[in-house]
């Protein structure tokens, strides 16, 4: 299939999702993350702010302030984006397409972040189908030093992903079942 025809099909089952799955499939994803050694390790975490029926942050982002590590979210800044210090849900309000950003002005520039990185689909082999701006792939592009989990749900994981040369892979993707580790 063609990432649009992807990306069709993934938010139709989305959609369908109740708060309770997203809790609950949300939780134990980022119990996953918090218990690895990358999270443990990672002085600064850089995570995207959920929308919409992704897999919710909110847990990651509050232990990792509970753990006094440093936390910055995305904001788009024309074709790019950049990571800005949020220090409470007060940091951020309502950006790009509604997604909530930092409305604060300190950019992040730590290339030992930990990036949590969304998506639409991911197959096994933690190729992946973003929502067609190609932000993170621009951005990790530029930051190779970076560690990367992404994460999904598990319908989120399909047979094949479309892959092209400039398709920065996510080096582990955690879905509520399964582990996955690029190829």
């Amino acid at each position: 299939m063609e990432k649009k025809e992807i990306r069709k099909e993934i938010f139709q089952k989305r959609a369908q999702l109740t708060p309770e799955i997203i809790h609950t499939g949300s939780h134990e994803i980022c119990q996953k993350i918090i218990q690895s050694e990358d999270f443990q390790k990672a002085p600064c975490i850089y995570v995207y702010m959920d929308y919409n029926g992704e897999v919710s942050t909110r847990e990651l982002i509050e232990e990792a302030w509970k753990q006094k590590k440093r936390v910055a979210a995305p904001k788009v800044n024309g074709a790019d984006i950049d990571y800005y210090y949020i220090h409470s849900y007060e940091d951020v309000a309502p950006g790009y397409f509604h997604i909530p950003e930092p409305i604060t002005t300190e950019q992040a520039f730590e290339e030992n972040a930990l990036v949590i990185v969304p998506g639409v689909a991911f197959d096994s082999k933690c190729h992946r189908c973003g929502y067609g701006k190609g932000f993170y792939d621009r951005y990790l592009s530029l930051h190779t030093k970076h560690r990367t989990i992404a994460v999904a749900f598990d319908f989120q994981v399909v047979d094949a992903v479309p892959s092209d040369a400039h398709d920065i892979l996510p080096q582990m993707l955690i879905t509520p079942a399964a582990s996955y580790f690029a190829q």
